[in-house]
């Protein structure tokens, strides 16, 4: 449920994409957080407050709650589901903020110049476990951040403590945990675009049936591990683009690990699927956004205007099925 990878084009910008899976809809459309907001949290009565303007996608449940997004120095980042390894704090902290997990991504946009910066927020922060009113539980996530610099850094928070790591390979899923899909990637060293050579088995030759064979044994499944593998690959062998082409290129990518309805369902029925991508600019602070009913890649930037708005503003889905877009 997710996949989200960076691309750094040949002009040096960096762009971090992902896709929304999930079964249930969660109504997510492009939303422009501006400056100096207050929010209320979930996880007490004092809630927390925001500098930076910031887009992504979300929907308002009393707040806004986003799920990815950049925000105006540059930082991008998203929220993936973790579950069965996330581990969340049962006391709220007086010295530290206190805030749902549903809540960190905002609280990060909207206060951190870049990752670097965000590890030092990170150290006043406690996650705590209350749930979101919308599915009614806590709602597992880790998070992947991206920044104008290229740095890319991976947030959980698991029973044994906060781990923030240092992403060497631009790519984040769902669970297991960051270092076990790292280490995985160790049972693929065999693939490579190119073609494997002949072999010779006591004197009788045999060849490939054609290009492609060196990515044989590419895991092809919807599974988290699978579909870090696949990105992991796809990623590091798709030919570099001017930053112009950076989304087309991150769409492509994207087709390897998008989920149709049907393909995957839960044990109970519901169909887990990408609802949508999304691709955000961390130079021209551009969210752009496909959903899965329609496949028109739509943008909203962050302009000055919109940055110093004194409420959120939200640009919802018309009866065409497209988005309003922001030049």
């Amino acid at each position: 449920m997710c996949t989200s990878v960076t691309f750094l084009s040949e002009t040096g910008d960096n762009f971090l994409a992902r896709t929304m899976d999930f079964d249930f809809d969660l109504d997510g459309r492009p939303v422009v957080i501006p400056r100096h907001q207050h929010f209320n949290s979930d996880a007490g009565k004092d809630g927390y407050d925001t500098k930076l303007a910031f887009v992504g996608a979300g929907r308002n449940i009393g707040n806004y709650i986003l799920v990815d997004g950049v925000n105006e120095r540059g930082l991008s980042g998203a929220a993936l589901y973790f579950s069965n390894e996330a581990s969340y704090a049962n006391q709220i902290k007086s010295d530290q903020t206190n805030i749902a997990s549903h809540e960190v991504l905002n609280w990060l946009l909207g206060n951190a110049d870049s990752c670097e910066d965000a590890a030092d927020l990170i150290k006043k922060l406690n996650v705590v476990n209350v749930p979101i009113k919308l599915l009614g539980k806590v709602v597992p996530l880790h998070w992947i951040l991206s920044d104008r610099y290229g740095d890319c850094r991976v947030l959980e928070i698991r029973a044994d403590g906060v781990h923030y790591l240092k992403n060497p390979v631009g790519v984040m899923t769902n669970s297991p945990d960051f270092d076990w899909h790292l280490k995985n990637l160790n049972n693929y060293t065999e693939l490579q675009p190119n073609p494997h050579p002949d072999r010779d088995y006591s004197g009788y030759r045999i060849s490939s049936f054609g290009p492609g064979n060196g990515a044989l044994g590419m895991p092809g499944d919807y599974t988290s591990v699978s579909r870090f593998v696949r990105t992991a690959f796809m990623r590091q062998y798709t030919i570099s683009a001017q930053s112009k082409d950076a989304v087309n290129v991150l769409s492509h990518i994207l087709n390897s690990v998008e989920i149709p309805k049907g393909v995957k369902l839960k044990e109970n029925g519901d169909s887990d699927y990408t609802q949508y991508r999304s691709y955000m600019d961390s130079s021209r602070l551009t969210y752009y956004m496909q959903p899965y009913d329609n496949q028109t890649i739509s943008r909203v930037v962050l302009t000055e205007e919109l940055m110093d708005k004194s409420e959120p503003i939200e640009f919802p889905l018309n009866h065409e099925q497209t988005y309003h877009v922001l030049n």
